[in-house]
């Protein structure tokens, strides 16, 4: 199997962006990924020689093919404008984070015009509530005050349709830029809104990439304080591309207390980690059932397997939120819980997430730019 040295030495054949210097020298290259046999590289151009780049890309990509063991390869180019301000403290009078291991600071700047600082809520398997939570974590931030935006960059299984009880086609802004539709003080965005709610979705990795890009800056945003993206289960392309093509501020990692989830979880931790994305702590959903009827409190699952394991890890856990038959009907009707009855029991665990990932926006130290990762 082929290691860095072995990437490098290939690409040390394809010219950089100035059609002179070999591109490992170039210093162009900010980011490389091997998963699975396959080589992911982003390469980082500025305007003015991003329309001259592609003959580039397709030498390191055809470069990284021809590497022995390879079972794939894909390149990418990346041409991000400079953040256009700081980030902004929030409000003075929105209440303050919760108790116990605070959550970590963020990084600064998204890399996206008009959006100070993008949060991606994630999980390493499918099924834990992460959609649900990305819903009301993007609400409860709204509701303290900032300007939010919700991505739903689940291309294969986009659910924020359905959870915010939107649906047609959005508007074009002047320049062909796609409106976001809007809800309960958040824009939304998601292909959802684009293909058929029967359309199966059949796409390699590059349509994705290409996809996920163009739902994320051709889009009129406006000025976002944060947006929430909800990502697919997984270590996949997906996260790959958010990660290394914009600066992800950081991860929450939602999952539920059983074993099986949990190991799952420790893998999108390592994931995040490996591409310098700052974890913002643990979540856990689903965590415990309350009857309805005499108030007994059943551990379905097992209780406190988050808790520990973010103890474990060293990441802060952000709280628990129970299996609710309110949170489910809720999310059926369009209608997420913190919008519905943000006073009820169901709705106080999300908006004390929101108050702790809020708080570690604000603490923001500076981020240190995607290196060579390799799995």
């Amino acid at each position: 199997m082929f290691n860095n040295d072995d990437i490098l030495a290939a690409l040390n054949n394809v010219a950089g962006p100035d059609g002179k210097t070999p591109l490992p020298q170039s210093g162009a290259i900010s980011g490389v990924s091997i998963r699975e046999g396959k080589v992911f590289l982003s390469i980082s151009v500025t305007p003015e020689q991003a329309p001259h780049c592609e003959p580039m890309r397709l030498a390191a990509e055809e470069a990284l093919k021809a590497l022995p063991g390879a079972k794939g390869a894909l390149a990418v180019l990346t041409s991000e404008r400079a953040p256009q301000s700081a980030p902004q403290a929030a409000p003075q009078n929105a209440p303050r984070g919760g108790h116990g291991h605070a959550p970590r600071g963020a990084s600064q700047g998204s890399g996206v015009e008009g959006i100070k600082k993008i949060v991606a809520v994630a999980s390493g398997k499918g099924g834990v509530g992460k959609s649900t939570t990305s819903a009301n974590l993007a609400i409860g931030l709204a509701r303290l005050g900032l300007k939010v935006g919700l991505l739903d960059a689940d291309l294969f299984g986009p659910s924020q349709p359905r959870l915010f009880g939107l649906s047609g086609r959005p508007d074009l802004a002047e320049g062909g830029a796609l409106v976001p539709m809007e809800k309960f003080g958040v824009k939304v965005m998601s292909i959802g809104f684009l293909v058929p709610d029967d359309a199966a979705i059949v796409w390699r990795g590059p349509m994705v990439m290409s996809a996920l890009t163009q739902l994320l800056r051709d889009v009129s945003w406006g000025e976002l304080d944060v947006l929430v993206v909800d990502m697919p289960p997984g270590t996949g392309d997906t996260q790959l591309t958010m990660a290394q093509n914009v600066g992800l501020a950081g991860a929450v990692i939602v999952s539920t207390p059983q074993d099986l989830a949990l190991i799952d979880a420790r893998r999108g931790i390592a994931m995040f980690n490996q591409v310098h994305v700052p974890i913002i702590g643990l979540f856990e959903n689903m965590s415990y059932f309350l009857c309805p009827h005499c108030g007994g409190r059943t551990e379905i699952f097992a209780h406190g397997g988050a808790r520990a394991e973010a103890e474990k890890m060293d990441v802060p856990f952000l709280g628990d939120a129970p299996l609710d038959a309110m949170v489910r009907e809720t999310s059926d009707a369009g209608l997420p819980v913190v919008a519905k009855d943000p006073e009820s029991p169901q709705a106080k665990p999300y908006l004390a997430l929101a108050e702790k990932v809020r708080d570690a926006l604000n603490q923001a130290p500076a981020k240190k730019a995607p290196k060579i990762a390799v799995e």
